[in-house]
């Protein structure tokens, strides 16, 4: 699959770091969102190693308040501009599930779309087959206001496996051709912490969809209820997360601390490679 100017074959592992532009995300909220502060964060990010960057203008966290089509491109679009203008070379995702958003980072220079909604709106689904770039399709159920509330199933991997099927039938009327569609299955988006972890240890069966998966298990609910850690000191248990979403082929991970998270996905990868067996002498 090509995303701008770089090709993603095989089965990566690929890191997409976060820039979260957000008054309130529940991670990071506010560090990034001034221009020059998500600029630098995402200049960052490439030097650690990121495959590429996913910039997002409204919070997607459990509760999270809607923010308008207007704020969120006066978010995102300046940041996507300046990383142009300064030459920065690796595939933007713009993280958003609003078409007039995509049509505005697109045209600022985004290569990717990151879509939360699974292709909810058509002029969102319209906008990415007109533009010819890939986009990520997410299962979630209901709005991330009040998506706790749906966090209801009887058969978790086969209903969420059947929902993105559905998602990729929208796609297809849309006009997007499958071989640009990378699935997520949405870890704590209508999501229990249990069902979380249940979907990442069982990720693998997601490959009956037959497209590139991504998961992004950083900081999120479903580590703390496990720890007890807070949201800032959830860095082991989201490179055991990480590891393990490798092992089990997934070529995208999303990650906010992309160094740590580049070795744990590497030595995963070798691990994944090799068998489970290889051989450190």
């Amino acid at each position: 699959m090509k995303i701008g100017a770089r090709l993603f074959e095989g089965a990566g592992p690929f890191l997409m770091g976060v820039v979260n532009a957000t008054p309130d995300s529940f991670s990071d909220g506010g560090r990034y969102l001034a221009l020059d502060a998500a600029v630098a964060h995402a200049e960052r990010l490439a030097e650690e190693g990121a495959d590429l960057v996913d910039l997002g203008g409204e919070s997607t966290r459990p509760g999270a308040p809607p923010v308008s089509a207007g704020e969120e491109r006066r978010r995102v679009v300046p940041v996507i501009e300046r990383l142009r203008a300064r030459g920065f070379r690796i595939p933007i995702s713009v993280d958003t599930c609003k078409g007039v958003v995509v049509k505005a980072a697109l045209e600022a220079g985004a290569d990717l779309v990151n879509d939360v909604s699974g292709l909810s709106d058509p002029v969102l689904a319209a906008a990415v087959e007109a533009a010819g770039v890939p986009v990520v399709v997410m299962h979630m159920r209901g709005t991330p206001a009040d998506m706790a509330n749906r966090a209801t199933y009887a058969d978790l991997l086969g209903e969420v496996a059947a929902e993105l099927r559905q998602a990729l039938a929208r796609a297809a009327a849309a006009g997007i051709p499958l071989e640009r569609i990378i699935l997520d299955p949405g870890l704590g988006f209508a999501k229990t912490p249990a069902q979380t972890v249940e979907l990442l240890a069982r990720v693998a069966e997601l490959r009956v969809l037959g497209r590139p998966l991504l998961v992004g298990p950083s900081r999120k609910r479903f580590i703390g209820e496990l720890t007890g850690a807070p949201v800032g000191d959830r860095l082991p248990g989201t490179l055991a997360a990480v590891t393990a979403a490798v092992l089990a082929g997934v070529e995208f991970v999303r990650v906010h601390d992309l160094a740590p998270a580049r070795q744990a996905a590497l030595v995963a990868a070798a691990l994944r490679k090799a068998g489970g067996r290889a051989d450190l002498r």
